[in-house]
């Protein structure tokens, strides 16, 4: 029976058989029993499915990425430690030294700068163009060396919204996956393979989770994308590994499956991002309520934002759900039942004012989170985005005013009391 994503995120991913525990259970262990060594032996030689070292694999988290694959359509996922470790491995699983990249500009100032900076010294050049871009422009960007095209649903935190179409059928043009993050839309509110994307990304940390306990990160894969079509530009999917027995990981998992068996048994056993099973679990609890939460986030949002657009001290804001915004069109296409709860706004004097603004606030915190149960701002000119210069502030949408709004599920009413004091005091 095919179930709607509601029920998917309280059932997938833990079927508890006759006598087992109803509840996704903790196997908080780092290590597995075998009876004998040529059992283990079959695991490592990826001959047996199992486990045998939670630094790659362990059965809460599998459970946790198998609801996660469940609710974007997918056919494999993973859970990681963070979705800064998420988008690294999702990158670097197809690309290495000497390969190209193109990018979205407006998107999280922490992967800008993994991109930009980090993985610039793995020899990786990304190209980044602004997400409205034309389809010319787009293909122009393009090299013989490139190897994905990247982008966020919802741009933290300018709030763009990517056209995923465009930007899928670029990357699909020219012989590479599509990879999307799409941690603040959340597959409730969209599922980015329904319109061409390959692989999706997710910091864990926020929406999926809800709480702000637990820091971590998924990658989806769609199953949709052929490596062996283009096998020359992914030869670590259609060559042996030889660092693994001479697997050949397209041919062995097939399409569905070769991109996160790989990620997990090359870059999972390398890095080790590994999520902690409680963490896992903690993330499980969140996502039985994310279907229940998202609607009021956006509703809470829309509510404030509608708010802030009439206010005489508020000299401009940035929600998709505001007709005549930027990215309305795209809103009603990508998210028909609403975006997120995030928000982003300035206020009159500039930089100073935001600042003064924030020392007044009732009831929002200010945190270097967002998306959580609750209301929280942040002025990332001044905290997540101070590394960047003004040239690349205003290249990913971050002016030196903008303030970001995480609205949480309190009531309404009383969100907005707590802002319209501060605004008094400007």
């Amino acid at each position: 029976m095919a179930y709607k994503n509601g029920t998917k995120c309280v059932q997938s991913g833990w079927s508890p058989k006759t006598g087992e525990p109803r509840v996704l259970p903790i196997i908080q262990s780092t290590t597995f029993k075998y009876g004998t060594s040529e059992e283990m032996g079959r695991l490592f030689d990826l001959e047996a499915s199992g486990y045998f070292y939670t630094r790659l694999q362990n059965p809460t988290s599998d459970c946790v990425a198998a609801k996660l694959c469940d609710l974007e359509g997918g056919t494999a996922a993973m859970l990681l430690s963070s979705g800064q470790a998420a988008n690294l491995f999702a990158v670097f699983n197809i690309a290495s030294c000497g390969d190209h990249v193109i990018s979205s500009a407006a998107i999280y100032g922490g992967t800008y700068n993994l991109f930009a900076v980090t993985m610039k010294k793995m020899g990786i050049e990304f190209t980044f163009v602004e997400p409205d871009c034309s389809a010319e422009e787009l293909d122009a960007a393009f090299r013989p060396n490139t190897k994905a095209v990247f982008g966020e649903t919802i741009a933290n935190p300018a709030l763009d919204v990517l056209d995923i179409e465009t930007f899928a059928d670029a990357a699909h043009r020219h012989g590479v996956p599509l990879i999307v993050d799409n941690t603040f839309a959340t597959p409730v509110n969209c599922r980015p393979f329904e319109w061409g994307a390959d692989i999706v990304t997710h910091s864990t940390t926020k929406y999926l989770d809800g709480h702000a306990t637990s820091v971590g990160g998924a990658i989806i894969d769609s199953g949709k994308f052929d490596w062996k079509a283009h096998a020359d530009k992914f030869p670590g999917l259609t060559t042996p590994d030889e660092s693994y027995h001479g697997i050949v990981y397209a041919d062995k998992f097939g399409q569905g499956g070769a991109y996160i068996t790989k990620c997990v048994a090359q870059l999972m056993r390398d890095f080790g991002s590994t999520p902690s099973p409680f963490n896992a679990f903690l993330l499980n609890l969140g996502i039985e309520t994310l279907h229940v939460r998202m609607p009021k986030h956006c509703a809470n949002a829309q509510a404030v934002a509608e708010f802030l657009s009439g206010h005489e001290k508020v000299t401009w804001v940035r929600y998709c759900g505001l007709p005549g915004d930027k990215n309305y069109e795209l809103g009603k296409k990508y998210l028909p039942n609403g975006s997120c709860g995030v928000l982003s706004f300035g206020v009159r004097g500039g930089r100073a004012g935001a600042e003064n603004f924030m020392k007044h606030l009732k009831l929002a915190a200010i945190v270097t989170h967002v998306a959580d149960a609750r209301t929280c701002i942040l002025h990332p000119a001044s905290s997540t985005h101070r590394q960047m210069s003004d040239e690349e502030l205003e290249a990913c949408g971050v002016l030196p005013d903008l303030m970001r709004l995480s609205v949480g599920i309190e009531d309404a009413d009383d969100i907005i009391a707590g802002i319209s004091q501060a605004l008094d005091q400007i």
